[in-house]
């Protein structure tokens, strides 16, 4: 027999399981952000672990090959790693990033940085938001937004040699755009999954970590392409 009380007592457990494996999300996201920026501060504040990080080009861009290498380990991996080694690898790439990442307070001044962080995270958090709400399927926006991202892959490493201003603008506007769509495609997926994994389980607590890794992706490179448009430099 049909009983509403018990079907609504099963939703408000399923939503329940759902917003806290969400929760979960963000935490690590959150704490790889602090991660990542108490190294970088760290970095740039010390000059000689600036010098030896950023004055040696070679270990420089090792570092930031060696970035790619572990998110691309990590999401190919996911299933034969545990949830454990799967977090440790994720916070080892956050403060891989805040090594690499400590060179824009050389860059930028302080005032900017901070400035541009406050209008990433309203942004993110906007789209994030309506990621989480819509009703519509965002499926397509998200693979239009990772086609134009590897369009943007191949322009930022054709630039390194132009050098050329011009199209550093064109790549930080598309980039925007761009990350700002992942935003909220990423958070309807995260959502997705909260709502077929039971959060406590080990599937679940990977899920956790690879939502954590793309919404950290996301809110990095919108930052970063903020910055390139508004930031102050020295």
């Amino acid at each position: 027999m049909y009983n509403p009380e018990a079907y609504d007592a099963m939703s408000a457990r399923s939503g329940v399981e759902v917003n806290t494996f969400i929760a979960k999300v963000y935490a690590w996201m959150s704490f790889a952000l602090i991660v990542t920026a108490l190294v970088a501060m760290y970095i740039a504040f010390n000059p000689k672990l600036a010098k030896l990080i950023i004055g040696n080009q070679i270990l420089f861009f090792g570092l930031i090959i060696g970035e790619v290498l572990l998110v691309i380990a990590i999401s190919a991996l996911i299933n034969k790693m545990s949830a454990a080694t799967a977090t440790a690898l994720f916070f080892a790439y956050a403060a891989m990033n805040g090594l690499t990442l400590s060179v824009i307070f050389l860059a930028y001044t302080a005032s900017s940085i901070t400035s541009t962080f406050f209008i990433t995270a309203g942004t993110f958090g906007v789209m994030s938001a309506y990621g989480y709400f819509t009703k519509s399927d965002l499926t397509t926006i998200g693979n239009i937004c990772m086609m134009a991202l590897i369009g943007i892959i191949i322009a930022v490493v054709v630039n390194i040699f132009l050098a050329s201003n011009t199209l550093n603008l064109i790549i930080s506007c598309i980039g925007v755009l761009v990350f700002v769509g992942l935003t909220a495609y990423d958070t309807q997926k995260i959502k997705q999954i909260g709502e077929s994994v039971d959060e406590a389980s080990e599937e679940g607590r990977k899920g956790a970590v690879m939502g954590a890794l793309a919404l950290y992706l996301d809110f990095i490179n919108l930052f970063l392409m903020l910055l390139n448009l508004l930031g102050d430099r020295k």
